[in-house]
């Protein structure tokens, strides 16, 4: 296996041979640590994500969904910019993931919380089978990945920076094309290119997590530093965010379609 080799672009090309290898068994990257550094980052996850959606549904009226959402609406906003300053910050310093880490979680949450709820009072039960259908996607990819069904090879990590350098400058164009005022709302309509579209990138996120395992299990079988589980567990946090979105923005396709 190339050690230095990684399609995710949070865990870059790079990462393994800039970081600081030991000899200390203590100090090395284990299986097991990341496991356990994932099982209570998703606890920050889950528990600043419950806080906001409490506090929308706590004031929800249905009559005037307006007030629940400007009650939240900081709080995403600082959730969802404050979440990608810090991703930024810590895909170029794996040394200080392990406070940008809980950071991260902590602020995703917030953005999670508020678009949940939003997207919960307009399609009742569409949050749960998200999350749902999160958790099953990534335990079938886990799978899918100790099994050997798929392989990450050079030729899958190719095809995936491939297909997510695609994604970034078709999201680049559609942007530029609605700052001169081109419409591009069939992306996020529920018509069949908007289905078809977010089919698509669902199943990109969904394989982008075979990177990040096999992120995880070269860093333990080769000893890496141990600050390298907090970095794996940032990496893997990043895609289940990205996967858990397109998740719920295909699930509100087909509620719309119903």
């Amino acid at each position: 296996m190339d050690l230095t080799r990684t399609s995710n672009p949070v865990l870059g090309k790079n990462v393994f041979s800039k970081a600081d290898w030991t000899n200390t068994d203590s100090s090395k990257m284990t299986l097991s640590g990341t496991i356990n550094k994932t099982a209570l980052i998703l606890l920050f996850v889950l528990a600043s994500a419950f806080y906001v959606w409490q506090k929308f549904f706590g004031i929800y009226d249905p009559a005037n969904p307006a007030l629940a959402l400007q009650s939240v609406k900081t709080l995403m906003l600082i959730g969802g910019i404050g979440g990608f300053v810090v991703a930024m910050i810590a895909s170029f310093s794996p040394r200080n993931a392990g406070f940008l880490t809980p950071v991260y979680a902590l602020l995703e949450g917030m953005f999670l919380g508020g678009i949940s709820a939003m997207f919960e009072a307009q399609f009742p039960g569409l949050v749960i089978k998200a999350v749902s259908l999160t958790f099953m996607v990534f335990l079938s990819m886990l799978l899918i990945y100790r099994q050997g069904i798929i392989r990450v090879t050079g030729k899958f990590r190719k095809g995936m920076m491939s297909a997510l350098m695609g994604l970034m400058f078709f999201y680049l164009a559609s942007w530029i094309a609605g700052m001169f005022g081109m419409n591009v709302s069939y992306l996020s309509g529920g018509g069949s290119f908007g289905l078809i579209f977010s089919l698509i990138v669902t199943g990109i996120s969904a394989f982008s997590l075979l990177l990040d395992f096999d992120f995880i299990e070269q860093g333990a079988a080769s000893g890496a530093p141990k600050y390298m589980e907090w970095y794996a567990v940032f990496g893997l946090l990043v895609s289940l965010v990205w996967l858990y979105i397109n998740l719920l923005r295909l699930l509100s396709i087909f509620a719309r379609r119903n």
